[in-house]
This record gives C-alpha cells, sequence and structure tokens, in this order.
C-alpha cells in the first residue's frame, strides 16, 4: 500500500481497502470499486493493483 500511496498521492483523493474474514477484499479510489476479490475469486497479483489505479486515472480523465 505505501507503494500505491507514494506513486499516486497527487492524483487520487481516497484509496480504501476493505479486508475481513469472510473472504472479502475490495479496493476502491475516489468511491469507485476497482478491485474485489468476491467478484473475481481470487486475490490480487503482484503490481496489479498499481494497473487498476492506472487505468481508473486515464478513464477519470
Amino acid at each position: 500500500m505505501a507503494e500505491i500511496l507514494r506513486e499516486f498521492e497527487a492524483d487520487v483523493e481516497t484509496i480504501s481497502l476493505v479486508p475481513s474474514d469472510g473472504g472479502r477484499f475490495e479496493v476502491s479510489v475516489n468511491g469507485k470499486l476497482i478491485y474485489s476479490k468476491l467478484q473475481t475469486g481470487r486475490h490480487v497479483n503482484q503490481g496489479e493493483l498499481v494497473q487498476l489505479i492506472r487505468r481508473h486515472q486515464k478513464e477519470a480523465k
């Protein structure tokens, strides 16, 4: 998470990470869900969140 904050600090207002013991792992950026373990059925891969945030930024512009 520190890597994400360093890279996107100036561009992202909020990042929300929702972990739980029920298998839920969700990441939202500026209120938009960009990753959900419940939807994908798998854990996020290394570097995948950075790619998803970049994609979100491009789509938001």
